[in-house]
């Protein structure tokens, strides 16, 4: 195995860690409109995220600067292409961190509301967008022979990246309710049971008419059989969250994220980007990554750094690993 083929599969870890961690982040930011009746239950739901938002953004930093450094053909095709997509990303991302930020700094309504409408809208559009961006990648898009986007903006906007929007945002929602049962008590983790159900069978639906066409255009065995564990693992998931038994609920919802993903990149390998003009055109994990002695330090340096990182964010949700509730909330702000 070559190092760009392992960077390839670090790159797709880096990415599943930030759906799965980043996903019920996204999902709790959408809940705040759908499952909390007032201020106060927000406030709840905002602070079982509170601790770990920021960490689990992380992930994807890492992910964009080890695609930077391993594969620069793929980082700027990427980049120049969806440039508008993944601008309208990175601009929600930083209104939802200052929204975090500076709710709770004024003792006002209305400065109060205006950011928890940013929070749920700057949750929603980026859930929606990463299964987008993903599924034209996946998908294919028009590159030329010097390996250039041609295409425009709205031919990203095809059904299947449209169907693969739905599908993370409902997941990401289906993920974030799960974690609130996990992590509240009271009538708030009822309803937040209550609710991931019907959200559950949603997902399901839309996920298996969009991993099943993902399988029919691009699959193989290896991806068939992930997409049979990610469709397993959601079933498992709305079961046990029927059955009141969270952590297992969001476990299992977890699972469903990491093995989409990987269904994912296993149609996409050896691509990293197909050209839907020529087959030649693509970009592959051999003529868009870095050289080898670039790829040997990186290496080097992942395998200093991660184990760190994996400590301190274990550490961080063990220390806030309680549930709260309204309960727990004082009356002010």
């Amino acid at each position: 195995m070559e190092l760009y083929d392992v960077w390839f599969i670090l790159i797709a870890v880096l990415w599943t860690g930030y759906f799965f961690l980043e996903g019920f982040d996204f999902g709790v930011g959408v809940l705040t409109k759908v499952l909390a009746r007032d201020r106060k239950e927000r406030r709840v739901l905002i602070n079982t995220i509170g601790p770990v938002w920021d960490g689990n953004e992380v992930w994807l930093l890492t992910a964009g600067g080890a695609t930077f450094a391993a594969f620069p053909e793929w980082y700027a095709t990427l980049f120049s292409g969806f440039y508008l997509p993944l601008l309208l990303i990175l601009l929600a991302l930083i209104v939802r961190g200052v929204a975090f930020e500076y709710r709770h700094k004024r003792d006002d309504d209305r400065w109060q509301t205006n950011w928890e409408h940013a929070i749920f809208w700057t949750s929603l559009l980026p859930a929606f967008l990463w299964g987008v961006a993903f599924g034209n990648i996946v998908r294919g898009v028009a590159i030329d022979q010097e390996k250039e986007y041609v295409g425009g903006f709205f031919d990203l906007l095809n059904p299947y990246a449209l169907l693969g929007g739905l599908v993370t945002l409902t997941l990401f929602t289906f993920h974030g309710a799960v974690f609130v049962a996990l992590k509240t008590v009271g009538d708030i983790r009822v309803r937040a049971r209550k609710l991931a159900t019907g959200v559950g069978v949603v997902t399901a639906v839309l996920a298996v008419l969009w991993l099943g066409w993902t399988q029919l255009e691009k699959g193989d065995a290896v991806s068939f059989v992930a997409m049979l564990a990610a469709a397993g693992a959601l079933l498992g998931a709305i079961a046990m969250n029927q059955q009141g038994r969270e952590g297992w609920a969001f476990a299992l919802s977890g699972v469903t994220i990491v093995a989409a993903v990987a269904m994912l990149f296993l149609t996409l390998f050896p691509n990293v980007m197909p050209s839907t003009l020529n087959e030649e055109w693509s970009l592959t994990v051999s003529n868009a990554s870095s050289t080898p002695y670039t790829l040997k330090i990186m290496t080097w340096c992942a395998g200093i750094a991660t184990p760190l990182v994996l400590l301190y964010q274990s550490w961080t949700y063990w220390v806030f690993r309680k549930r709260i509730g309204t309960q727990h909330l004082a009356d002010v702000h």
